[in-house]
């Protein structure tokens, strides 16, 4: 029977071929079992020959004319196919053969998850993976992103600044500090949703890459499905509601397509307290058809968005106030009011050109240029004490650690009392959440500020702000420029070459935002007196307008620049059984800082520095041995340098131009091999991996106290700085990342397969690394530069933080013939760290500054003790996800939903830090043994249970 209904189709359409004298494209669509798969969609990429397979999975294309065609084949509950086919003017009919769809119960497209990875500044250590969703990641992969991405797991340790992100053949990582700004498109899924990846450090065909992954999302107008589609998600996440508008034309007769989408996405109050999001996302994309060998496309992007952050906290806060606390807001006439609001406006503008200039030569050159700002409020104050709730001195520890006795005034009163009674006061404020106390108090800072009796300041009137809000502010002007070139010798070689170049500027400045009842403030450091007497204490010296109001700069501002020219050939052939793929890179990079503030204690503060130049070599290659057609051995291999970014190569650029001491690349030396089954019923991947690097620079600021920081000034005088906001540089940090990985999938009924993840890993420092400090409060010190050199600090064999080291998933997948499909998965994460702080391991942690000899009560035992790494706390977590969708007529609805983390476990610490408050062994050990530890670690929690609901619906 199925062959009769084959032969009156072919029979009944060929005709149409014969009459225009062009070429008929026919094929079948079936399943993994050799079943027949109905109402398949395909889309001709650049035409309107879009057709859908009948009930035998037949489909054609006819009236083709000679050239390259990219077809993809869509249908609910399976992987989309993308293939590429020649039609030659001497070919009347085509036969691609049988196409076999793989069931796709994970896939991006069947709108399980609509995760977005926002860069938050508060928690930029533990920038999230979770970005990397896409349908066309091995099973390993897959798991790794829907499943343990969510809780922060990082395949193999990697940063994912060591990765790389295009869009429309540009890079869009950040020069000043590597990272992706993911905001810049955010809410605009349905756009960027199908890239191309290489993944951990694999050669990639569009740029040379790292160590992480080569993501390639492209933004074609014709690509996307004709009509409208409308997206409605509900989840508890950062966000409570999202919406979506797409309508894409099509390719029309005269060559020209068109895509615009709408969305927005938005939450009163997040998971977290106290937090909001308001977010836009809108595109437009035109593309132009000029003939079968040349188009171009314009894409314009843009996302504004404006939301609240959330706070780290110690143990102490969260035992008292659970996993959903944030100390970054508080009530303000009664309404929430959040002092941590990020808000910005990159828009992103991009011209892209596609020439095929030959049937074995293509030619893509692209340009972007993105500019906007990006700002980020924060709560300052001058010569009063820190407001924040969960400062240490406002805490319940803090009157617990004094003598029971002692007199003192808790911040929320006026009289004195004993610190025993301000114990128990504080203890319960906190146990019933008094928000007077637990959260800010807005309306006393107002009050304060308003008492301030006028005064005349720099020849300025008025009331001057002991509190106010100010912007860390973004402005950035980023241009792109870059071509992707590809020749096919024959069947089996191709070459290609990427250049790139990038002119990144990016001024970076502090701005006021709310005087908060005050008539200025003033643009000095409130410690120059006693860190710095005799000094004017100006931020910008030399100015007139000292005293500011809002909307003006103050504090610092300086300008980022950088140069960057990228030079990617690659070399991919075949021969016997292997398939190898070489791609080498040479780089060059012109890195400068301006500055345009005259901070009171740096010389080299004000003006343009010098250029700091960098060249860059790598090399990577893949060898895939056919061990038979289902069986298969692959190696990847990569070494290659990387210019550190800006942030890493100044050490404290809001106040001067000085660069880290001995800075150098870094080396990459990266290594996997994997065995790889890939059937109908079993797919697999076994690997094991090592990754070494070295040369590395890491550049970390924070407050630290004891450290007994000594200065000269002009006329050799000395300063003792005992507390100070510090800067710490460790240069030529060595790690290295060993593990094995695996993925598997078994198909054990037709409907029905089996997956599962294993991950063990062992990421550790493999030196002592040289460790420097310097200090805003210090200026230059006595050996005439900006920073001194405290030893090396002994990190060596540390496990580094920032993931789980151990991970293992088990989940079952149902998926119905009838388009319902259901999955649930177990995952365990384990062997949890938090990166060892450096100042505390160096030989300054353990001398005496009296005697210059280690501390008499000093044992090897006892420091061990004190210093022994931070380990977080193992958990697992159940997901659980389901969907259906329905085909009617000319209509396609979808419904899914996921639920992370349904037994509700809160116990998870999903990343944090060490804080150095106390820089001196005695200190550090008294307060490490306390019954509740004035300096402990702050952390970050799991969210709990989460929930993604999500409707979709095509017409």
């Amino acid at each position: 029977m199925i062959k009769k209904l084959s032969l009156v189709s072919l029979f009944t359409l060929l005709p149409a071929s014969f009459y225009f004298a062009q070429t008929t494209v026919f094929a079948y669509l079936k399943d993994a079992q050799g079943k027949p798969i109905e109402q398949a969609e395909v889309d001709v990429k650049g035409s309107e020959n879009d057709v859908t397979a009948d009930k035998i999975g037949y489909f054609q294309l006819v009236d083709l004319m000679p050239g390259h065609y990219q077809l993809v084949i869509t249908k609910p509950n399976y992987e989309t196919k993308v293939m590429e086919f020649d039609v030659t003017s001497d070919e009347k009919r085509k036969d691609l053969g049988v196409l076999t769809l793989n069931s796709s119960l994970t896939s991006a497209d069947q709108g399980l998850a609509i995760i977005e990875s926002d860069d938050d500044e508060d928690n930029s250590s533990q920038a999230s993976t979770v970005g990397l969703l896409q349908s066309s990641m091995d099973v390993f992969s897959r798991i790794a992103a829907f499943d343990l991405g969510f809780y922060w797991f990082r395949p193999r340790g990697i940063d994912g600044r060591m990765g790389e992100t295009m869009l429309n053949g540009v890079s869009m990582i950040k020069s000043d500090n590597g990272n992706v700004d993911f905001g810049n498109w955010g809410g605009l899924n349905e756009i960027t949703r199908y890239p191309e990846i290489s993944q951990n450090h694999a050669p990639s065909e569009y740029a040379f890459g790292g160590n992480s992954s080569v993501i390639y999302k492209n933004t074609k107008a014709s690509e996307y499905r004709k009509g409208f589609q409308f997206t409605q998600s509900l989840t508890n996440r950062n966000y409570r509601n999202r919406t979506s508008l797409r309508y894409s034309s099509g390719m029309n007769s005269k060559g020209w397509a068109f895509t615009i989408m709408g969305a927005r996405r938005w939450a009163e109050e997040g998971i977290q307290e106290g937090t909001f999001y308001d977010a836009y996302g809108a595109y437009l994309g035109v593309e132009k058809k000029f003939n079968d060998k040349h188009s171009m496309t314009f894409n314009f992007i843009a996302a504004p968005y404006r939301r609240s952050t959330a706070s780290p906290s110690t143990q102490e806060v969260y035992d008292y106030r659970g996993v959903h606390y944030n100390s970054y807001w508080g009530y303000q006439n009664g309404k929430q009011r959040s002092e941590r609001v990020r808000k910005g406006f990159q828009p992103i503008f991009q011209l892209q050109d596609f020439w095929k200039i030959d049937k074995k030569s293509n030619l893509w050159t692209s340009v972007s240029y993105q500019f906007g700002k990006d700002k980020g409020s924060r709560l300052d104050w001058q010569n009063v004490q820190n407001p924040s709730p969960t400062y240490y001195r406002n805490l319940p520890s803090y009157y617990d650690s004094l003598d029971p006795n002692a007199s003192v005034t808790p911040p929320q009163g006026v009289a004195q009392t004993t610190a025993q009674d301000a114990y128990q006061t504080s203890l319960a404020a906190w146990q019933n959440a008094d928000p007077n106390v637990t959260q800010l108090n807005w309306d006393n800072l107002y009050r304060r500020n308003m008492q301030q009796p006028a005064g005349t300041y720099y020849g300025q009137t008025g009331k001057r702000a002991l509190y106010y809000l100010v912007n860390d502010v973004s402005d950035d002007k980023i241009f792109n420029a870059a071509t992707h070139f590809t020749h096919n010798f024959n069947d089996t070689t191709k070459f290609l070459l990427n250049l790139s170049y990038q002119n990144y500027r990016s001024e970076q400045y502090r701005e006021v935002n709310d005087l908060l009842g005050a008539d200025f403030v003033l643009n000095r450091d409130p410690f120059a007196a006693t860190n710095q007497p005799g000094k004017s204490g100006l931020f910008n010296d030399g100015e007139t307008d000292v005293a500011k109001r809002v909307g003006d700069k103050m504090t610092y501002d300086y300008i980022f620049r950088r140069q960057e020219f990228k030079i990617n050939p690659g070399l991919k052939f075949s021969t016997g059984k292997f398939d190898v793929f070489v791609s080498a890179m040479a780089g060059y990079s012109s890195s400068s800082r301006e500055g345009l503030f005259n901070h009171y204690l740096y010389k080299d503060s004000f003006g343009k520095g010098q250029d700091y130049n960098f060249w860059n070599y790598g090399l990577k290659g893949q060898a895939i041995y056919k061990l038979n057609g289902r069986n298969f051995l692959v190696y990847n291999g990569a070494y290659f340098s990387q210019t550190p970014y800006l942030e890493d190569l100044f050490i404290n650029p809001r106040v001067n131009g000085s660069v880290a001491p001995n800075v150098q690349n870094m080396v990459i030396n990266a290594n996997d091999l994997s065995y790889v089954i890939s059937s109908p019923f079993l797919k697999l991947r076994l690997t094991g991996y090592l990754i070494n690097s070295s040369n590395e620079t890491s550049v970390q600021r924070f407050f630290a106290d004891g450290i007994q920081l000594n200065n000269a000034d002009d006329q050799g005088n000395q300063t003792v700085v005992q507390s100070a906001f510090v800067t710490q540089v460790m240069t030529d940090v060595k790690r290295r990342n060993l593990g094995a990985e695996m993925g598997v999938d078994v198909k054990v009924l037709p409907t029905l397969s089996l997956q599962g993840l294993a991950s063990f890993g062992q990421f550790t420092y493999q030196n002592d690394p040289v460790t420097y400090f310097a200090s805003d409060a210090t200026g230059t010190f006595s050996n005439g530069l900006s920073y001194v050199n405290l030893g090396k600090a002994y990190i060596k064999n540390y496990r580094q933080g920032g993931t789980p080291q151990q991970a293992y998933s088990i989940g079952a997948r149902y998926n119905s013939p009838k388009y319902w499909w259901v999955g649930a998965n177990w995952n365990y994460l384990d062997d949890n760290y938090l990166d060892p702080s450096a100042l505390v391991r160096t030989e300054s942690f353990i001398q005496n500054n009296n005697t210059g000899t280690p501390y008499y009560d000093l044992s090897e035992s006892e420091l061990r003790r004190v210093l022994e790494p931070n380990k977080l706390t193992s958990a697992f977590f159940f997901n659980v996800n389901a969907g259906k969708s329905w085909v009617i007529g000319k209509y396609y609805v979808l419904i899914s939903a996921t639920v992370n983390n349904v037994f509700d476990n809160t116990r998870y610490i999903t990343g944090g830090f060490e804080q150095t408050r106390n820089a001196k062994f005695p200190d550090f050990r008294q307060d490490n043994d306390r019954e509740f530890t004035l300096f402990a670690p702050k952390y970050w929690y799991t969210q709990g249970r989460s929930y993604f609901v999500n409707l979709q619906f095509r017409f």
